[in-house]
């Protein structure tokens, strides 16, 4: 993976380089199921200059409040990296978001529309290496207060995705089932593939999202993303459905998990943070039985 990442590994970068496949969505979705069907506290970051996430948890006049205060993820960056001055990350998490009366266990990082501006300075005065240790030390200490870490990154290859990619456990991608959203998975294999000596996130899975069950085209699309392994496909797939996108309004009145997410809309989603927790515990299970065994073996040289 290209450094040491603790023994923790719960950062979750959610990233597609093509656009309009549903990254946001999936994040709320996944951090309010989390919450309330496993009892995960989660921390979803917004690293998207739209600032989706943060408008899908809390009022806009609230966001926009967090926004002129500068207690978002820009206001830290800023700080931490082009400023270089210690910034405590605790500042700018907000608790209490939501609108699902029984997931109060998530929270945000959120963002602002001034990240493009502070991404063009880090470019502008070469602060890539500033910028990844800002984002490493940040996941450094989240990854131990929180049970999940969900990033929701921004489509294309910015500076700031690059430092996520490189500095978070694993990554997901969501990917509508056609060809378009298909040639976004195959950007970020090709860029992964570039610099390997400089470390990546690993793929924890491609999630097919905004799939037509009735749709052969978007069967048969499902079908061949499933035929490579390299994909390791979930099982699950997310619908297209309009309770989806609905939830994506936040409500200034809180509801329950079913009325927000009812039918098949929750069932999707439960499954696939029981199979997103599964894996987890797979690969914790794999690098512990890896440690004991590379540990007997040091026991064995030493003999």
């Amino acid at each position: 993976m290209g450094h040491f990442r603790g023994s923790m590994q719960n950062t979750i970068a959610v990233m597609n380089t093509k656009g309009g496949v549903g990254k946001s969505t999936i994040v709320m979705g996944l951090a309010e199921t989390l919450s309330v069907h496993h009892g995960k506290t989660v921390l979803a970051i917004d690293s998207d200059s739209q600032a989706s996430v943060s408008s899908m948890f809390m009022t806009t006049t609230a966001l926009h409040k967090l926004q002129s205060d500068g207690l978002t993820i820009v206001d830290f960056l800023v700080a931490s990296v082009l400023n270089d001055a210690p910034a405590d990350w605790r500042k700018f998490v907000v608790g209490d978001v939501g609108d699902v009366d029984d997931a109060r266990s998530v929270y945000v990082l959120p963002s602002d529309m001034q990240l493009t501006l502070f991404e063009r300075e880090v470019s502008k005065e070469a602060l890539h290496g500033r910028l990844r240790m800002s984002i490493r030390g940040l996941l450094s200490a989240v990854r131990d207060v929180f049970d999940i870490v969900l990033i929701d990154c921004p489509p294309g290859l910015s500076v700031l995705t690059e430092s996520w990619l490189r500095e978070a456990d694993w990554h997901i991608s969501p990917t509508k089932p056609d060809y378009v959203s298909s040639c976004g998975l195959e950007v970020l294999r090709r860029f992964k593939a570039l610099n390997p000596e400089m470390g990546f996130a690993t793929n924890l899975g491609v999630l097919v999202n905004m799939k037509d069950a009735m749709s052969p085209m978007d069967n048969e699309y499902h079908r061949w993303l499933d035929g490579n392994a390299e994909n390791r496909c979930f099982e699950q797939a997310v619908p297209r459905v309009a309770a989806l996108q609905h939830a994506a309004q936040f409500q200034a009145g809180e509801r329950s998990y079913q009325a927000k997410y009812p039918g098949d809309a929750g069932r999707a989603l439960k499954a696939l943070s029981r199979e997103l927790l599964d894996r987890l515990e797979r690969a914790k299970t794999n690098t512990t039985s890896e440690d004991g065994q590379a540990a007997d073996e040091a026991t064995v040289q030493q003999a």
